[in-house]
């Protein structure tokens, strides 16, 4: 997305009137069932880090690719058009983010996504969009 239209999305969603409670009467009950299931705030941390590396289209490209079976360096290099080496970088963030793994077969190098929480995260988002 280019600059202009992100300051554009940036803008509308400041200027929204987003409907807000006319009276400020909190409802304990609501919040007394509701606080055991509000994420702690280091949880929150870390799942706002992993959303942050997922926050990118050439990292989201590599785990659509991931998502159907593992791939080396460079059967990923040739799938997205990126160079081995801008490939080794987008992998080292989701590996140090445990998104994906790793096996050395040789000289080469497969990667997979980790576990099957990622392709569902990744299938669910993608179902999401698709509605």
């Amino acid at each position: 997305m280019n600059k202009h239209k992100e300051k554009q999305g940036l803008d509308l969603l400041q200027s929204s009137d987003a409907p807000t409670c006319d009276t400020h009467l909190v409802h304990l009950d609501n919040v007394r069932s509701t606080q055991a299931e509000i994420l702690a705030t280091d949880k929150a941390q870390q799942m706002a880090e992993i959303f942050g590396v997922l926050a990118d289209t050439n990292r989201l490209r590599l785990l659509s690719a991931l998502a159907s079976q593992e791939l080396c360096v460079c059967d990923l290099a040739a799938l997205t058009k990126m160079t081995e080496s801008a490939v080794c970088h987008q992998l080292r963030l989701l590996k140090v983010m445990r998104l994906v793994s790793y096996r050395r077969e040789g000289r080469n190098v497969y990667y997979s996504l980790a576990d099957s929480h990622i392709i569902n995260l990744y299938r669910s988002l993608l179902e999401h969009l698709d509605d």
